[in-house]
């Protein structure tokens, strides 16, 4: 399996510019080894070589190895026709959670932004399960998700734009540190790719594919965000963006993509998981504890309760009274009780419901 692999990283490198053909070559045959000797001019002794230094790389350092024909190959990315044939991971990530969401932003945020994202990612982590946050680890929104991630102990998945014998910036490794102790890096590129600027927009597809929904925060016209999210449209993905002021350079792109029909307005967690469909674990929660409340009530408590759930629009306290046979004082102290309890709520015209859970 050790030559099979070697194989595999030897027609990747060196090649990006005609990754379709090493793709359809790879299609036809069984093996890397096969497609290779049947297809010599798709491998040089240079490639060889570099792939051999590879595989001691990531042996030595016990990387992780993606091949897009694998079962175990991030299935959301394995959609996409440019997906990369080969995928290098450190870190115990899970590629394929329920629940991936990818932020990606200006590298210059407002504090507004910075504080709405870092807000979004606590938010979707207690009430969204299984969840991974998917970045690049650039300077500005990048960052600061991955950290919002790290503080909530979910997984956060990092995509440079280069191999894993670095980190860029340098100043965000302690980041890395620490997404690589829940969740990790992942990327297609070997040791010893720099961090040039074509690799930036090449590993966008990367961030856009891994993903669910894709949410921008703060962005220019142009830049990087607007190719990610334009990619993942392409892939099918639900693109969010965050609103800004009319004047706002920096939410110039996002209302962009809002005013264009490209990308659905978000304003709050809400927003994401009622448009996406996601169970709400807060309400489940919240269910469980009602659940668990009834338990406690008194005989009298639990028959209004009852009641109160029955009638989707609530009912008038006279209506209780009648359907209890209690008296009005009785009916009224008991409803009072459980309105302490946040379990139900008075409405104008003595009318009573529970609280929606």
């Amino acid at each position: 399996m050790r030559e099979e692999w070697i194989h595999r990283i030897a027609l990747t490198w060196g090649n990006r510019t005609r990754l379709r053909s090493v793709r359809q070559a790879l299609d036809r045959y069984d093996s890397a080894r096969e497609a290779a000797d049947c297809h010599p001019e798709l491998i040089s002794k240079e490639a060889l070589s570099h792939a051999q230094k590879e595989m001691e790389f990531v042996e030595k350092h016990a990387i992780g190895l993606y091949y897009y024909k694998d079962l175990n190959y991030p299935y959301r990315l394995q959609q996409c026709v440019d997906a990369p044939l080969v995928l290098y991971t450190k870190g115990e990530m899970n590629v394929n959670p329920k629940h991936v969401v990818s932020v990606v932003g200006t590298r210059m945020p407002s504090e507004r932004g910075k504080d709405w994202c870092r807000w979004l990612v606590l938010d979707l982590a207690e009430r969204v399960p299984d969840l991974t946050i998917v970045s690049g680890l650039a300077y500005g929104i990048d960052v600061v998700a991955h950290r919002a991630a790290i503080e909530a102990g979910v997984p956060t998945i990092i995509v440079p734009a280069h191999g894993l014998d670095r980190i860029y910036p340098s100043v965000h490794r302690q980041v890395a540190v620490e997404a690589v102790k829940n969740g990790g890096i992942l990327t297609e590129y070997t040791c010893g790719t720099e961090p040039e600027r074509h690799n930036f927009v090449a590993r966008n597809r990367i961030v856009a594919g891994m993903a669910d929904a894709v949410v921008v925060v703060e962005s220019k016209v142009k830049g990087g965000s607007l190719i990610t999210a334009n990619m993942a449209i392409d892939y099918g993905r639900d693109v969010f963006a965050l609103p800004g002021r009319a004047n706002d350079v920096c939410s110039a792109g996002c209302n962009s993509l809002i005013k264009s029909n490209k990308a659905q307005l978000i304003e709050c967690a809400d927003d994401l998981i009622q448009s996406m469909q996601w169970e709400d674990a807060s309400k489940e929660g919240l269910q469980t504890t009602l659940v668990d409340l009834l338990v406690e009530f008194t005989p009298i408590q639990k028959q209004l309760v009852d009641l109160l759930q029955e009638a989707e629009n609530g009912l008038h306290i006279n209506q209780l009274v009648m359907e209890t046979q209690l008296a009005y004082s009785s009916v009224s102290s008991e409803l009072v009780m459980l309105e302490l309890e946040d379990v139900v709520k008075s409405m104008p015209g003595g009318m009573w419901r529970v609280v929606k859970v």
